[in-house]
């Protein structure tokens, strides 16, 4: 169920440091993941008229933990109320610890703002953290009704459409309302219905992997005390993650003072599906886990199996990882009608990048449009689009590599140096700045297309991807072919650290 405001929350002061005259654009968005809740909140903030259409009853605010990027949240300096709340739910000295799937150490815990601090980084600003879904979403609804934003519920969009010669974009629910803005941004996720007007929509592939995800209160440890002792939190009660790496396999776990998390990555089963509502009985996780390949000799340690047998029913999600190639369009042929978060571009969970791309979408895109002001809405979508496909193209790449490095750890290599067991979180993603970056190059990016400058020729400003780095279009069946081969993913020519 959503939070709902006292009356003494309901009365905070819910004012942006740098908000911006009042544009005149109509902004409609459809959908409330994290993607439409930081589009409805920024677009607020510079100066447009906002509404958002929610399929469900509620937002949904359950689930477990993914990670959030500093390019991502730089943005709650502008909401002091945000700021605060995301501060007070951080993992704040936090630990690491790696383990071999057996139960074998092979990093001992560490502090993270200690390995920051080796690598020449300030623990203050780290590159990004692992956060809880269900406090975040929590945090984002309460700005919203801070904000007194109007947001429909029950509102299934099943058509999208646009009228170049009224400058609308639209949508149309299931029950044949019909509703119309400036801009529509579907934010609607996988499967949106903007597809048919945008014409960019992908077949999902199945990778042949799935995840098996849970989060419980912490007290379900007691009925086990070694499993409790075990994932214990640090000395001082600082939250730890623990990973867990295997043959052609991986898992996570976060001891939290108040909530326990653990993932599995696993060749799928026949049960699992792209729902985070679709739950499964633990004995299937149990019977799995030995059933994995490579783990005839080696089998799961013993106190991961009582982790997960300590877990209550109902809570398990067997969610299956489909792969899609990057979409070819974001926008509909107006530019009334734009994608953005998963309804752009879907990640694969180990990318660490999906929940951090969805939400610089949506600052980018409500930069964009204030820049260019009433009459140019169409061209502040397509600079928008500009500043975000490639860089996308190259996240969802990384995100593929990720994955391969956790499901197929090189020990040896690792034994010499640890950090190899660690996925990849370069300067690039992290420390951009969507906002900035829209605001900088903005004039620039519309000349070069009114000058019709192909995307992948632009030079004409910085990029925001690997420098050296030059765009090719690139799809899952390669990427899979190269997998199949036992060869590291091409990323491509250019600075990827």
């Amino acid at each position: 169920m959503p939070h709902s405001l006292t009356s003494e929350e309901s009365t905070m002061p819910s004012k942006p440091v740098g908000e911006y005259p009042k544009t005149g654009i109509d902004v409609l968005v459809i959908g409330t993941g994290l993607a439409g809740l930081t589009a409805a909140i920024e677009c607020v903030r510079k100066g447009h008229s906002v509404r958002v259409l929610e399929r469900n009853a509620t937002i949904n605010t359950a689930g477990d933990m993914y990670f959030m990027g500093l390019s991502a949240t730089r943005f709650f300096k502008h909401w002091p109320e945000l700021a605060k709340e995301y501060d007070e739910i951080s993992l704040h000295n936090a630990w690491i610890e790696t383990f071999k799937h057996t139960g074998e150490v092979v990093i001992t815990p560490k502090k993270v703002a200690d390995r920051l601090k080796a690598d020449g980084l300030d623990p203050k600003t780290p590159p990004g953290t692992f956060q809880m879904r269900p406090l975040i979403y929590k945090m984002f609804v309460r700005q919203l009704e801070r904000l007194n934003i109007p947001i429909e519920f029950n509102r299934r969009v099943v058509d999208y459409f646009e009228d170049e010669k009224t400058g609308k974009g639209g949508c149309v629910t299931e029950d044949g309302k019909r509703y119309e803005a400036d801009v529509v941004i579907a934010a609607d996720g996988v499967g949106s219905k903007s597809q048919k007007l945008v014409g960019g929509q992908v077949r999902a592939r199945s990778s042949g992997r799935a995840m098996w995800r849970a989060a419980f209160p912490i007290e379900h440890l007691d009925q086990n005390p070694e499993v409790k002792e075990f994932f214990k939190m640090m000395p001082g009660n600082e939250p730890i993650v623990r990973t867990w790496l295997g043959p052609s396999t991986y898992a996570l776990t976060l001891t939290r003072e108040d909530v326990m998390v653990w993932i599995v990555n696993h060749d799928v089963t026949g049960t699992e599906a792209e729902s985070w509502n679709h739950t499964i009985d633990k004995q299937e996780v149990l019977d799995g886990l030995d059933k994995m390949p490579g783990m005839e000799k080696h089998k799961w340690a013993p106190i991961f199996k009582d982790l997960v047998n300590c877990t209550p029913p109902d809570t398990i999600i067997n969610f299956e990882l489909l792969w899609r190639n990057p979409q070819p369009k974001w926008c509909s042929p107006g530019a009334r009608v734009i994608q953005i978060g998963d309804s752009a571009h879907s990640y694969l969970p180990a990318s660490g990048n999906g929940a951090t791309q969805a939400i610089e979408d949506a600052i980018s895109l409500a930069s964009c449009l204030q820049v260019g002001g009433t009459e140019n809405v169409p061209d502040s979508v397509r600079a928008h689009i500009r500043f975000r496909f490639i860089r996308n193209s190259c996240a969802q790449k990384l995100g593929f590599s990720n994955a391969e490095l956790l499901q197929d750890t090189d020990w040896d290599k690792v034994k010499l140096n640890p950090r190899r067991a660690a996925p990849r979180l370069p300067k690039w993603v992290w420390e951009h700045d969507p906002e900035a970056y829209a605001h900088e190059n903005y004039a620039q990016c519309v000349k070069s297309i009114k000058a019709d400058v192909p995307m992948e020729n632009e030079t004409s400003f910085p990029p925001n991807y690997p420098k050296g780095y030059t765009y090719k279009p690139w799809n899952i069946e390669d990427i899979m072919e190269d997998m199949r081969n036992g060869k590291e993913i091409d990323l491509g020519p250019g600075d990827w650290n």
